[in-house]
């Protein structure tokens, strides 16, 4: 997850909303547009490794107070990506030099130029998924692995592809050791997402390009949803919801203005 901050929060939940028709190619960004919460089941989900009998989580209390301070009195509403924000240790996926601040309304960095998330983005973002327990999901770009971790903790089956190989092993290694072993992890140029493991019911794209990726639209199952965000590198960007129809085109709904890292993108196609 790369998001570097939020440039503008998004306007009221209970916001009309504009809904309109867009080629795979779409490049412009238009006016701040709201959604309506999508409230998905909250279903099975893989527990995190557990902390050692007679003790206490020292940092339960500060996720708590991100979820209800940061989250929830932001207009996120949907029970699974609540739940999920409350239980992932977001702490084991930031720095050593940086774990008091890792339930701090901020991205973090993580090494090689790249960052976690703020909280409330990937609450956003995985709300906006309108997800259901045991759905297929594809996140591009892994970063920390947190994201695929919140996607995990709320009954997902994720596939997540990470273009800068030490981060994806890092990635990896911390999934399997906080026990989401069930998390896809791969190497590779996520421009192309995961075409064997497709069609998918949702992907998550965490770091921009200036277009829709083709390829991506191409792995979305009919009704399925995309978030990402697009937009020149250095500049504002805008957040885009995309659900895809039978004919492959795109409803696209604006979600606001962010700004994330740019996509990176191999200089060999698959």
């Amino acid at each position: 997850m790369r998001c570097t901050r939020r440039e503008a929060p998004r306007a009221g939940r209970h916001s009309s909303v504009l809904l309109i028709v867009v080629v795979v190619l779409l490049v412009a960004c238009g006016p701040v547009v709201t959604a309506t919460p999508l409230n998905g089941a909250v279903g099975d989900r893989p527990q995190q490794a557990e902390t050692p009998a007679g003790t206490e989580d020292p940092f339960a209390g500060q996720r708590e107070r991100m979820v209800a301070d940061q989250i929830e009195a932001r207009g996120v509403r949907d029970p699974a990506v609540l739940d999920a924000m409350r239980r992932v240790a977001r702490h084991e996926f930031v720095p050593a030099e940086y774990i008091e601040l890792a339930y701090a309304d901020q991205p973090l960095p993580i090494g090689l130029g790249q960052t976690i998330s703020q909280p409330y983005i990937v609450a956003v973002m995985s709300e906006e998924l309108g997800l259901e327990p045991g759905d297929r999901v594809l996140e591009i770009g892994t970063g920390s692995g947190y994201q695929a971790a919140v996607l995990a903790q709320m009954g997902m089956q994720v596939y997540t592809i990470e273009i800068i190989s030490e981060l994806a092993e890092r990635a990896a290694a911390r999934l399997h050791r906080l026990g989401y072993l069930d998390v896809q992890t791969r190497a590779g140029d996520g421009y192309w997402g995961w075409p064997e493991a497709a069609p998918f019911d949702a992907i998550i794209v965490t770091a921009a390009p200036d277009h829709v990726p083709q390829p991506l639209v191409t792995q979305l199952k009919p009704g399925g949803r995309m978030v990402i965000p697009i937009g020149p590198v250095g500049a504002v960007q805008t957040l885009w919801r995309f659900t895809a129809d039978e004919s492959g085109e795109l409803a696209a709904l604006n979600l606001g203005a962010v700004r994330f890292v740019p996509l990176t993108r191999s200089e060999q196609t698959p």
